[in-house]
C-alpha cells in the first residue's frame, strides 16, 4: 500500500467550520516572525522562534503556578502535585530548547546581533512574573515595565502578593506547625531570607511524613520547581557563553557574569538546609 485512503467520515470542505487554524489563531502566531535585518540573515528565524516558544512556554507556567497558589490558600493541596508535576515538564521544555539555540554559532549570531539593539530577554515581563511568583522579589526592576500600564500593574500586584513558597509556609503554619510569625506575615516586596524556625518546622514534616503527607509531598514538588529553575538558568547560561564569549549583553548587562550571579539565589532555601538536618 502507498496511499492511506481517507475515511468517509473526515470532511474536506471547512467553509464556515471552526478549522484548527482558527482555534489556534495560527494566522496571527505564524506571523509574529519578522526578522530585522536586511536581507533576512537566515538564523535570525531561529533567534526569534527560540524566544518566542519560551514566552509561551512561560505563559503556561504562570497559569499554572497561579492555580497552585490558589490552591494552597484553601488548604486543598492535592491538586498541586499534579499541577507541579505538569510545571516540572514544562521546565523540562524550556531547559531542553536551548539545545536548538546552541546550534548557533558565533559568527552566524554577530551577522544579526545588531539589530536587537538594547533589546534582552531580562526585559521579559513574563521572566519577571514568573521570578516575582517564585520569590526573587527586586521592587526595582518593576519600574522596566512601567511603559506598558498593564505590565507594570500586574507586577506590582505580585510584588506587593505572597509568592508561592510564602503561602506554601502559610499553609504550615495553618495546619498546626510552627513557622514563626514573622514568616507568616511580612513585608512581601522583599526577597525571602532563611530562617532557622522554617527548617525546625520542616525537619518535623520529614520525620514524619506519614502525619504531614500533604506538606511532605509539596515540599518535594517545590524542590523539584527550585532545581528545574536553577538548571534553566544554568543552561542559559552556558548558551549565551557559548554564543557570545564574554562579551556584554544586549540589554546593559555583564553577560555571562552577571547571568552567573543569578545561580546564587535560593528561592525556597530551608527546603535544601532541613536535609542537613535530618
Amino acid at each position: 500500500m502507498t496511499e492511506r485512503e481517507l475515511e468517509p467520515g473526515i470532511p474536506l470542505d471547512l467553509e464556515g467550520q471552526l478549522t484548527y487554524g482558527d482555534y489556534l489563531g495560527l494566522a496571527k502566531l505564524l506571523d509574529a516572525q519578522h526578522p530585522l535585518s536586511k536581507p533576512p540573515h537566515h538564523d535570525e528565524m531561529l533567534f526569534i522562534i527560540q524566544h518566542q516558544t519560551s514566552e509561551l512556554w512561560i505563559k503556561l507556567m504562570l497559569h499554572e503556578l497561579q492555580a497552585a497558589i490558589d490552591f494552597i490558600r484553601n488548604d486543598d493541596v492535592e491538586p498541586c502535585f499534579k499541577i507541579l508535576a505538569r510545571v516540572k515538564q514544562i521546565q523540562q521544555q524550556l531547559f531542553n530548547q536551548w539545545a536548538v539555540l546552541e546550534t548557533l554559532t558565533p559568527s552566524e549570531y554577530l551577522q544579526f546581533r545588531g539589530v536587537l539593539q538594547a533589546a534582552s530577554g531580562f526585559q521579559s515581563f513574563q521572566y519577571r512574573a514568573l521570578e516575582f511568583i517564585l520569590g526573587n522579589k527586586h521592587g526595582k526592576l518593576a519600574e522596566m515595565h512601567r511603559h506598558e500600564p498593564a505590565h507594570f500593574d500586574a507586577l506590582t500586584r505580585l510584588l506587593n502578593q505572597p509568592s508561592l513558597y510564602d503561602e506554601f509556609l502559610r499553609y504550615l503554619h495553618r495546619q498546626g506547625l510552627p513557622i514563626p510569625a514573622d514568616r507568616v506575615e511580612r513585608d512581601w516586596t522583599q526577597p525571602y531570607e532563611s530562617s532557622p524556625g522554617v527548617v525546625r518546622a520542616l525537619k518535623g514534616v520529614y520525620e514524619d511524613p506519614n502525619r504531614y503527607w500533604g506538606a511532605y509531598e509539596l515540599a518535594e514538588k517545590l524542590v523539584d520547581v527550585e532545581e528545574l529553575f536553577q538548571l534553566w538558568r544554568f543552561r542559559h547560561m552556558k548558551t549565551v557563553e557559548r554564543i557570545i564569549g564574554h562579551r556584554k549583553g544586549t540589554g546593559g548587562s555583564s553577560g555571562v557574569g552577571f547571568l552567573k550571579k543569578a545561580l546564587d539565589i535560593a528561592l525556597f532555601p530551608e527546603l535544601i538546609e532541613v536535609r542537613t538536618e535530618l
